[in-house]
């Protein structure tokens, strides 16, 4: 018998991108502290909340298929995840439009009945349009990018200022769908027997 699929995370997004590809998972949040878990590598950062993530959840759980993750976008050097305000994400927007920037998207998939886990990480780079200080403005405004690392969401307005992406575009929104199917295939499953 196939295994519970627990999505350690409240992102509707995540959410979403397993219910498009035929995966209904029983949503638990984690509400693992972040603070707890400090790196510079946004690589490892990534995976190590990931991680914590589906860990949290995991003793809700007997005999489940646990994912977790966790994204930031590194930008100049530097990690941002959600940010703190209006301002901070102003701010940001500002500093990004023009630029590049790389989504890191740590996954961790801890399987339960086999006594297994793996935790990768997805890294997608993401080119921003050259927008205005009002249309920064106004974006923010809708709240969208307040909830979201790296303040934007592919999946919405944000879209909008995305020129182009190098890599998977679904692990911008916050879970590697290709990634997600070859955790699946290591630890002995296929994707579509969890189609519903």
């Amino acid at each position: 018998m196939l295994p519970q699929f627990v999505l350690a995370s409240a992102s509707p997004a995540r959410r979403k991108l397993l219910q498009m590809v035929g995966i209904e998972p029983v949503v638990c949040q984690s509400n693992f502290d972040e603070l707890q878990v400090q790196s510079d590598d946004p690589a490892a950062l990534v995976q190590m909340l990931a991680q914590c993530k589906a860990e949290t959840v995991a003793s809700q759980f007997s005999d489940a298929l646990l994912l977790g993750c966790d994204s930031v976008l590194a930008l100049n050097g530097k990690i941002y995840g959600k940010p703190e305000s209006s301002a901070d994400a102003i701010a940001r927007w500002q500093q990004m439009r023009g630029n590049e920037g790389t989504l890191y998207t740590g996954h961790a998939l801890i399987d339960q009945k086999q006594n297994q886990k793996i935790v990768r990480c997805g890294i997608t780079k993401v080119y921003f349009a050259k927008i205005s200080d009002s249309v920064i403005e106004d974006y923010v405004s809708t709240g969208e990018p307040l909830k979201c690392a790296g303040s934007f969401a592919l999946e919405g307005k944000g879209g909008l200022f995305i020129e182009r992406l190098e890599g998977c575009h679904s692990n911008v929104i916050g879970l590697s769908l290709p990634l997600l199917r070859q955790m699946l295939s290591e630890l002995g499953y296929c994707v579509s027997d969890f189609w519903n």
